[in-house]
């Protein structure tokens, strides 16, 4: 990846074929062939994209920017980039180039060389960027900028990154579930069966963005405790809860596995807004499900925690009602006696703070409170005991 300390004030400020025609190039390449310097337009803002055909982290983030420059040339914005090569030979520069939809510097090992040094090119993929004076735009990090927020980084300028960063804070904080679900080409999430329901329907409830993915065996693990919680608060609560999917799945394919098993709605799949969220709120593992009130501002990012611990139990999901639910278990594990001799059972049992369990005598499932057995793996419900004379 590139180097995320790189600067650009330390770039040679000037016209950009000035400082290639230093170094005796004439022409760049594009697709169609030849194109003479003279005829090269420095009145757009051009990128530099030092990358390489034998980096796994160039051949990953080309498509990505390929996908940006082409939707912003349809937009009309001035841009251009140009591909300095780090590959060895000709042969992996012509197969990284013929990949690329804009310009390229020919192909030659001492002049690349030539140009990494005068642009400090210490790793790559890099992107070094002159606005249209011929100056270079002071930022960290372009690549990391890009893979954030896509066509909407351009001008790819310090400037534009504070303006991206303002607006996630206010999406994050401004308490309108709309704008952090929807945009302008898209006002709804969908259902497993394809329907699609209104994100202005979802304001006022308590929701939960669940972050996961169908090839995460940790994920599988947790939507069946969530799926749990799930039922209970729609048959108690009736709508005043919902889960949306933001899926990290790799292709609709999984994705369209994962959703068949659950019976709350999710974010389409090919909608960017999916890897919107996760910078926003900054997923960075997953599961992950993050916790909103009804006023639409976040209520918690350790909303797996609490339903691993409580489950349905633990709606709204507040800090109060978290210290409330702890609050009744300390009671009730103060009433219930510290260890019994139950006479279904040969050894002394323990009280225990066990979240899920199954009763061993009854075969159903419990939480909380249980007198367990170190020795043989036995839990017994309180209700459960009886207790020898």
């Amino acid at each position: 990846m590139a180097d995320p300390n790189h600067q650009a004030t330390s770039l040679p400020h000037g016209d950009f074929t000035t400082i290639l025609a230093s170094e005796g190039v004439e022409f760049l390449l594009s697709g169609e062939g030849k194109v003479p310097l003279t005829s090269f337009d420095n009145e757009k803002n051009i990128c530099l994209f030092f990358s390489a055909n034998w980096c796994r982290p160039c051949k990953t983030f080309t498509p990505k920017l390929v996908q940006i420059y082409n939707t912003l040339r349809t937009q009309d914005k001035e841009l251009e980039i140009v591909f300095i090569s780090s590959d060895h030979d000709e042969e992996g520069f012509n197969a990284h180039f013929k990949s690329m939809s804009w310009l390229a510097v020919p192909f030659n090992v001492n002049l690349h060389k030539k140009l990494r040094e005068r642009f400090q090119v210490a790793r790559i993929p890099l992107l070094v960027t002159f606005n249209p004076n011929g100056q270079s735009v002071e930022d960290e990090d372009l690549i990391g900028l890009i893979e954030d927020y896509g066509e909407e980084a351009f001008p790819f300028t310090r400037k534009r990154r504070e303006e991206l960063k303002a607006i996630d804070d206010s999406k994050r904080q401004g308490g309108k579930i709309d704008q952090l679900l929807a945009h302008q080409g898209r006002d709804y999430v969908v259902s497993r069966d394809g329907g699609k329901i209104l994100v202005s329907e979802l304001v006022g409830k308590t929701i939960g963005l669940y972050f996961a993915a169908h090839w995460c065996p940790p994920c599988r693990a947790f939507t069946a405790q969530l799926l749990e919680a799930y039922k209970q608060l729609m048959s108690s609560r009736g709508g005043c809860f919902e889960v949306i999917l933001v899926s990290t799945d790799r292709d609709q394919e999984e994705f369209d596995v994962n959703v068949s098993g659950m019976p709350w709605l999710a974010l389409p799949f090919e909608d960017r807004t999916r890897q919107d969220l996760c910078r926003i709120f900054n997923i960075k593992a997953i599961p992950a499900l993050l916790l909103i009130g009804p006023d639409g501002r976040p209520i918690s990012t350790n909303g797996k925690s609490i339903i691993t611990l409580y489950g349905a139990k633990a709606f709204p999901f507040t800090q109060s009602s978290i210290e409330e639910i702890e609050a009744t278990l300390k009671k009730e594990g103060d009433s219930l006696p510290r260890q019994i001799q139950d006479s279904k059972h040969e050894h002394l049992l323990k009280l225990d703070m066990a979240r899920a369990y199954v009763c061993d005598y009854c075969k159903q499932p419990g939480r909380f409170w249980a007198f367990s057995c170190y020795a043989c793996d036995y839990d017994l419900h309180p209700s459960c005991v009886e207790e020898t004379c």
